[in-house]
């Protein structure tokens, strides 16, 4: 169901240049203004509750002179020299369910000004779009076919967001290839010192590419002095670079900062075109951050037609030992490159590490089948990691061809006996071009042996060389992945690729992303512990992330030769099933690891990976976070806490439980003397009765935190 009202202001007879127009959310909680400055320049500013969000805050795009793209086209810009030709306000009100998510259904009411814009000196036509929410609002940049804006080339947008102080900042710096970073925490002003302090650190990723001392990625969590919570993002990027921001550190106002293509071009645009959606989140809530759906609104309804096909998923690997060290992607040590259809892997000799052998993964999908896990994802079992990395070698791997330990008929046949699935994973040493040429046939493999999920990987530097990660061309390769997948029925878990920006509405076959710092960095030295609680204010805003939790011997020393441990307690872990939502959920950990703490794997065998609904109970960046989640069709309700660096006791009124009823309720927590340094895995298990409106208070661990499942007891309260 859906409302719209529209409202046309004729304004012919009024001076344009002057005059300024405001739509305000439909609570009235948040306003926007729309003036052109005394040189024509579009110019907005908001406010939630009267207070400032945005100072005035100019929008415009600087052009490319480029002789073919263009046609001719003169150097010059849609910035200033506007004159307003007519605006229109529009409400708009409807519900849609999601293919899978947080809650059954979303509510997509706003309030639109639509402001159409002429540039009398170029005869070119703009329009700029804003939509208002009661948590924040977006704004694109629209552009109709014409004669005089047919072909062009961005040299730079423009749009600024023009801060009202020196804000506490959750940040990781901009960088045109990698977000697995740490999340800072400083003012505004205190960006630059961080990004100059540690600019040859950043250089220990796989790729990266860090372009100024005050730059900065999206999503962008803030909080003022005057306890409003603000958080800038982008949705719907498609056939469009990555927007970072650049800060101005004098006027504290942020400005899009494009992701360059490989000769420094920010976008080829052919009208007719919108951008993507510039947003601004705002409350004096924090828990409105994390449950207000902004980035999913602005996208397209669903194309895929029948979406019958795609489902949530728990899985396990082979994965977590080639992590830590034990073992390799890689079948042999005796060839130090090799060539797709010439090196004879019949001729050499294992080296006795490979983890993706027939036996391993036999062994993890009767782990799978025994404990309810829909898929065992499998790396490591193609020809070709002998030198997959480092070399920026065009043909990596052909995505088709098993290692001769990895018998590929055998095992999916095997998993399909159990129940089980196989995870496809595609790593693509970054080379798209050597992807897309395989593409359909990795496809169709996967479809002859009934795969219906790929993992793909993008790690190093691009090939074409010198595009970037976030470029606008490599943005249109995962898109193309995404949409060829959905024609062979088959879900994409994308690593290393771009940050999402809720896409995944439009097609729910993108059922995550890594596109972030994930457990695997604590093999590699370690996360803070906040950073768990900071990724669903930031990363998290575009869609889920395929964290890969779960890790119980969080001591890897104690089991392999890795120094590193994971900064988190058990129990922790068992929080990010809930804390970090997503349809697809890892059990990260070797199935002997969890055979030793059988009890508390008991939570992760129940808890669901697809809600009906979902509380924010509690929410702070940073220092904790408390939700509970009605699993997909029944009444049961689980609940997650996690904290960062410091303790926190947790209350959670239950005030969302049905009337008259009881649950049986289990409760995972952080034994007294827990802590994720000196004793991690210190946990107890407690089980009560509980109804509604009763209140629980769980202590939480530095770097704890606790999980409760609550199912439904058939036997109903008797009646007072």
């Amino acid at each position: 169901m859906q409302k719209r009202k529209t409202a046309i202001i004729t304004l012919a007879l009024l001076p344009l240049w002057t005059m300024a127009q405001t739509v305000t959310s439909p609570n009235g909680n948040v306003s926007v203004k729309f003036s052109l400055s005394d040189s024509g320049q579009p110019t907005y500013e908001m406010h939630y509750k009267g207070k400032t969000v945005c100072k005035p805050s100019h929008l415009g795009l600087e052009l490319a002179k480029d002789k073919h793209a263009s046609k001719g086209m003169d150097e010059t810009d849609l910035m200033d020299g506007f004159k307003e030709t007519s605006h229109k306000i529009t409400s708009f009100d409807e519900t849609w369910r999601p293919v899978w998510g947080e809650t059954a259904t979303i509510r997509n009411n706003y309030n639109e000004m639509q402001v159409d814009l002429n540039q009398p000196q170029t005869k070119r036509n703009i329009t700029i779009r804003f939509r208002v929410y009661d948590y924040g609002m977006g704004l694109r940049y629209e552009f109709p076919q014409q004669e005089q804006l047919n072909y062009f080339v961005i040299k730079e947008e423009h749009t600024q967001f023009a801060m009202a102080g020196d804000h506490t900042a959750y940040w990781i710096p901009g960088d045109y290839d990698t977000q697995e970073y740490e999340y800072q925490i400083t003012p505004l002003t205190g960006i630059k010192d961080i990004i100059r302090r540690d600019r040859e650190k950043y250089k220990s990723n796989s790729s990266t590419t860090v372009f100024s001392d005050t730059g900065v990625q999206t999503s962008l969590q803030m909080k003022s002095s005057d306890g409003l919570y603000i958080n800038i993002h982008e949705a719907a990027c498609l056939d469009y670079p990555t927007m970072h921001l650049n800060l101005d550190e004098k006027t504290l106002t942020f400005e899009s900062w494009l992701t360059p293509d490989a000769v420094g071009r920010k976008g080829f645009i052919q009208t007719p075109f919108n951008s993507p959606w510039r947003t601004v989140l705002v409350s004096d809530d924090a828990r409105d951050m994390l449950s207000c759906k902004l980035t999913l609104n602005l996208n397209e309804p669903c194309k895929i037609e029948d979406t019958s096909w795609i489902h949530p998923t728990k899985y396990c690997g082979v994965w977590w030992d080639m992590i830590v060290g034990r073992k390799s992607w890689s079948y042999t040590n005796d060839y130090p490159s090799v060539r797709l259809g010439e090196t004879d892997y019949s001729k050499c000799k294992p080296n006795g590490t490979h983890g993706a052998t027939t036996a391993e993964v036999k062994r993890y999908i009767d782990f799978a089948a025994k404990n309810g896990l829909q898929e065992v994802l499998v790396e490591g079992w193609n020809i070709g990691w002998e030198d997959w990395f480092g070399h920026q070698k065009l043909d990596v791997f052909d995505f088709v061809t098993p290692y001769p330990d990895f018998d590929i008929k055998y095992l999916n046949d095997y998993a399909h006996s159990k129940g089980v699935k196989l995870m496809m994973h595609h790593e693509t040493s970054a080379s798209a071009i050597n992807y897309e040429r395989h593409l359909e046939d990795a496809f169709k493999l996967m479809n002859k042996y009934g795969y219906d999920a790929v993992k793909t990987g993008y790690v190093g530097d691009i090939i074409p060389r010198g595009e970037y990660h976030y470029s606008q061309l490599m943005n249109n390769h995962y898109q193309r992945v995404v949409e060829e997948a959905a024609k062979h029925h088959i879900m994409v878990n994308a690593h290393e690729a771009t940050r999402p920006t809720g896409i995944c509405r439009t097609w729910p076959n993108l059922v995550g992303n890594e596109s972030a710092r994930g457990t695997e960095y604590e093999a590699f030295g370690g996360s803070v512990p906040y950073h768990t609680v900071m990724l669903p204010f930031t990363r998290l805003q575009g869609g889920p992330m395929d964290y890969t939790p779960g890790i119980f011997e969080t001591k890897l020393s104690e089991w392999s030769q890795n120094s590193s441990f994971v900064h988190s307690t058990l129990c922790g872990q068992l929080a990010l099933y809930l804390v970090m939502y997503s349809p697809l959920q890892m059990a990260a950990d070797l199935p002997e690891h969890y055979e030793k703490y059988d009890d508390a794997f008991q939570f992760i065998r129940d808890v669901a990976c697809d809600w009906d609904d979902s509380k924010y109970i509690e929410a702070e960046p940073a220092k904790y976070i408390t939700v509970a989640r009605k699993a997909k069709g029944t009444d049961n309700w689980f609940v997650g806490g996690k904290t960062g660096n410091e303790t926190h006791t947790a209350t959670i009124k239950l005030d969302f439980l049905d009337k008259g009823k009881r649950y049986d309720c289990t409760i995972y927590q952080d034994a007294p003397d827990a802590d994720y340094e000196s004793n991690p895995k210190a946990y107890r298990i407690s089980h009560r009765t509980l109804k509604r409106g009763d209140v629980l208070k769980i202590k939480e661990a530095r770097g704890g935190g606790f999980a409760i499942s609550l199912m439904l007891n058939k036997r109903r309260l008797p009646d007072k």
